[in-house]
């Protein structure tokens, strides 16, 4: 009778944890190019397509929407003759992946039991 409560109120912590994500960044292929960028000072186009193992396609799509939101930055040009997209992560783009790192850490926590690691 005692663990009802006590239940509740743990999936009322981890409710509330789950909610805080952001849906933009928890995206899988969109986590992916939030993190490269986090730990390279750039990457072109074909850096990531390669590293995250993506098509073409679904870069471009992803990308886009990341630049949307003003979490990456695009800068297009040539190579010699060879188009070059290089993208960076924007400090609106750092901040949100930090944020949401935090949730993550939260909820992890709060599915053990509030304990450390």
């Amino acid at each position: 009778m005692g663990a009802e409560p006590k239940r509740r109120r743990q999936l009322a912590r981890l409710e509330g944890k789950a909610e805080a994500l952001d849906p933009l960044i928890h995206e899988r292929v969109r986590l992916g190019i939030v993190s490269a960028l986090a730990v390279a000072p750039s990457m072109t186009f074909v850096e990531l397509k390669e590293a995250l193992g993506l098509t073409d396609g679904n870069l471009s799509v992803h990308a886009r929407r990341l630049e949307e939101a003003g979490y990456v930055s695009c800068e297009k040009g040539f190579d010699g003759r060879v188009p070059r997209t290089e993208y960076r992560l924007t400090a609106k783009g750092r901040s949100a992946l930090a944020r949401y790192l935090d949730h993550m850490e939260a909820l992890i926590r709060a599915t053990r039991g509030g304990r450390g690691g």
